[in-house]
């Protein structure tokens, strides 16, 4: 999370999230921003929680359901990947 100095001292106005997915072996992750107006949130970064920055992920537009079932469809693609040698139009 990033702070500013200025005009709202210790206040939170940016947030870099990651979620990473687990299944065995196979790992997917993915990353963002989100960033909100000065002055809001109105809570100083000495205070805030976990849960508190995930709600205003969430409510700045992060999907939750969309990343994990993204997380999920990497994680898939990883144990079945999908391949092909050549061109398309060269199949036979």
């Amino acid at each position: 999370m990033y702070t500013l100095n200025t005009p709202s001292p210790d206040y939170v106005v940016n947030a870099l999230w990651q979620v990473t997915g687990v299944d065995g072996t196979n790992t997917a992750s993915i990353w963002s921003t989100c960033s909100w107006a000065d002055g809001t949130p109105t809570i100083p970064y000495a205070n805030v929680t976990m849960d508190e920055v995930l709600a205003w992920c969430y409510a700045a537009g992060v999907d939750k359901d969309a990343t994990e079932a993204a997380l999920a469809q990497q994680i898939a693609l990883q144990k079945n990947p999908v391949t092909a040698q050549g061109t398309p139009w060269s199949q036979a």
